[in-house]
């Protein structure tokens, strides 16, 4: 059974190009519904009906798990049932008749407008690195890219001359996203002196790099952004997430369209991006309660 898993994944990334993490995702999710399957003494595929998938669902809500972990788990698993129908491994799919349990949306946690300015300024630009964070971090808030999108930016991605830049996103799908003013003089400053003084005599074809000349990684990312957070001493929890989702916000705060945002996002789905008018709801109903004389 782990060797159908290894050709499921092989498929997503050869076929539908998904990326390292989603196909990590999916892996993980798989070898835990196999690990069910074996305390069952289940051992082959073949043997499974839906009353097993159900009652691992049922199992994974007992250790915990929030509705949103079960239904991604579902839908990996739905994924490789089709799978192996599709390549005639199996007859028929068990998920087809079983429904995904109710999620319930979390409205993402935004910053306001200014602990983004005390975000944004922490960064120290007497500094090699300093300057090379401030242009990620007005990059990111700029742009709304994902942190694993911005960490694979090439530097031909980005036309500085016109505004714009290319992501790369999920499934390899491929956006066109406005830089702002602001984020364009950072760029080009870090283009200029730290990123020259960070290669040395190397080449490379990203735009962020680390001190040692090489491309930078998430999790390097991660840290800074919890790092400026804690200088800023912002209390809100900060993600990975957060600029992207500040971003989102205070667009539509400000009149921008729906489907503008879901375009810059790059979500396949506009339910995605409605989350976000969510936060407006909840921002007009906190002023209407704080400020009218009859709340």
């Amino acid at each position: 059974m782990r060797e159908l898993i290894d050709n499921f994944l092989n498929y997503l990334s050869v076929e539908r190009g998904l990326s390292g993490n989603t196909l990590s995702s999916y892996g993980r999710d798989l070898n835990c519904y196999m690990d069910f399957l074996a305390k069952g003494h289940i051992d082959a595929l073949s043997k499974t009906t839906k009353n097993e998938i159900v009652d691992f669902m049922f199992y994974q809500k007992e250790k915990g798990l929030s509705a949103n972990s079960v239904s991604r788990r579902l839908s990996a698993i739905r994924m490789f049932y089709r799978f192996l129908v599709r390549e005639r491994i199996l007859k028929s799919d068990p998920t087809s008749l079983i429904d995904s349990p109710k999620l319930w949306h979390k409205i993402p946690d935004a910053l306001s407008l200014n602990e983004v300015e005390l975000l944004i300024s922490q960064p120290d630009t007497r500094d090699r690195q300093g300057i090379r964070d401030k242009a990620f971090l007005e990059t990111l808030y700029a742009t709304g890219m994902r942190v694993s999108e911005i960490v694979n930016l090439r530097v031909d991605n980005v036309n500085m001359d016109i505004g714009f830049l290319r992501c790369i996103g999920k499934g390899n799908k491929e956006r066109i996203i406005p830089l702002g003013r602001k984020a364009i003089e950072c760029i080009k400053k870090y283009m200029e002196t730290a990123r020259k003084k960070f290669l040395g005599t190397k080449e490379s074809e990203f735009l962020f790099i680390s001190r040692l000349g090489k491309k930078i990684s998430r999790q390097s990312f991660w840290k800074i952004i919890k790092k400026y957070a804690r200088q800023a001493k912002i209390k809100k929890t900060i993600k990975p997430h957060t600029l992207r989702h500040s971003f989102a916000t205070h667009l539509l705060e400000r009149g921008a369209d729906l489907r503008s945002v879901q375009e810059m996002l790059g979500h396949s789905n506009i339910s995605t991006t409605q989350i976000y008018t969510h936060i407006n709801k909840d921002r007009l109903k906190s002023i209407h309660k704080m400020f009218h004389p009859r709340p």
